[in-house]
């Protein structure tokens, strides 16, 4: 199937930093600030959601693979936006330019793949893996 994406398409998501998105609360850190998890869970998201515009429906995407840097720490109260941008298309294999930002600093940065997926198709792989247990 042809898929009517292009190079440069952009997108974002915010969230504001509650006590369940801190690292003691996700249990990756000790600390009561923003956990690498969620903003790479946030920077995923923006990705997700900016494809889900431009994909004819029954179809998705699926992370594959991130390459993070978490470069500041975001204290509880703040507001976080992840920003996405697609710089490759290779068939179904697509890459992103993430970053994110709290209200003072630049706190993440790097590179996000997705694949694109029939969805009723991949939802049948998976029943079919669970069937084997």
């Amino acid at each position: 199937m042809e898929f009517s994406i292009r190079k440069g398409l952009k997108g974002e998501k915010r969230i504001k930093v509650e006590d369940r998105h801190t690292a003691a609360h996700f249990g990756s850190g000790g600390v009561y600030v923003l956990a690498t998890p969620v903003m790479i869970g946030l920077m995923e998201g923006a990705s997700l959601e900016l494809m889900a515009k431009h994909l004819p429906e029954g179809y998705t995407t699926v992370g594959t693979s991130v390459n993070i840097k978490h470069l500041a720490a975001t204290p509880v109260g703040m507001e976080v936006i992840a920003k996405t941008e697609l710089i490759e298309i290779d068939g179904r294999r697509l890459v992103f330019k993430v970053e994110a930002f709290d209200e003072v600093d630049k706190i993440g940065e790097g590179i996000h793949e997705r694949f694109i997926v029939d969805e009723e198709r991949f939802m049948k792989k998976n029943e079919e893996k669970k069937a084997k247990r």
